[in-house]
């Protein structure tokens, strides 16, 4: 099995080199009204992590990705595979994480970061505000283990937000439907137990935090943190409620992107 038809890769446009990485219970279709917008000026690079979308779900070992660092070793091979030059990467969610993992991995491969809706750690911790305590974040994965589709039917929506387009809650609901339960229950856990905030500082490349201005998993604060403890970090914050503003508001994502793309 070749490293493309893992994750099931797709590229188009030509131009610096541009991955974009989907967030938990997503895939690459996430992506759909960004890419023909960055696809005019770049080499646009879509992928499923293992376990999502059209990957390989055989590809999928429970212990390789008992953490983020197992989805960074296969970013990092996607773009050995697909690109010489270094890329640009845009992670949702958990995915900003995970590109941080990799270009800790693989520097040479990396020229910026794009975090859209990013969280290092969300749970709260002394000063540090991360959205949830402990306790929510246990009943959060106790309540997915037990009814995985119900669970999915009520999260989606807050995830998403953007109450005007209703439509988008009930994409992420089926969305989160189809990935196969027990991948998900241990990727949700992988993603709302992770801390990775001791290796922000270690990360040298331009990075820009989009977040929006009212996000249930990603508050104001955690973007105001990593804006704070990245060296080189640009925060942008978008009028928006919810997660997912690759989605919801496509056209000020794009622009905050085009900007922070503009000064590398």
């Amino acid at each position: 099995m070749s490293v493309l038809q893992r994750n099931n890769v797709h590229v188009q446009g030509e131009g610096p080199p541009m991955v974009f990485v989907h967030g938990f219970g997503c895939d690459q279709n996430m992506w759909r009204l960004l890419v023909p917008h960055f696809a005019e000026t770049h080499q646009v690079i879509l992928l499923d992590l293992v376990g999502s979308g059209q990957s390989d779900l055989s590809a999928y070992d429970p212990q390789k990705y008992s953490t983020l660092n197992g989805y960074a070793a296969d970013l990092c091979e996607v773009l050995e595979a697909v690109t010489t030059a270094p890329a640009v990467v845009v992670g949702h969610s958990v995915s900003a994480m995970i590109g941080m993992l990799a270009n800790l991995r693989c520097p040479d491969q990396f020229l910026a970061q794009v975090m859209v809706g990013p969280s290092p750690c969300y749970v709260n911790d002394g000063d540090y505000v991360g959205g949830f305590t402990r306790a929510d974040i246990e009943s959060l994965l106790e309540t997915l283990e037990s009814n995985f589709l119900g669970w999915s039917s009520n999260m989606a929506p807050a995830i998403m937000g953007a109450p005007d387009q209703p439509e988008l809650a009930t994409e992420l609901t089926n969305s989160f439907c189809r990935t196969d339960p027990e991948i998900a229950k241990q990727f949700a856990r992988v993603t709302f137990l992770s801390d990775h905030r001791a290796d922000l500082p270690r990360l040298q490349a331009p990075t820009l935090v989009l977040q929006c201005s009212d996000d249930l998993i990603a508050p104001r604060s955690v973007g105001e943190y990593l804006q704070r403890t990245i060296p080189n970090c640009t925060l942008r914050v978008i009028d928006n409620v919810g997660h997912c503003p690759h989605l919801s508001a496509p056209s000020a994502s794009a622009e905050a992107m085009e900007q922070f793309l503009q000064s590398l």
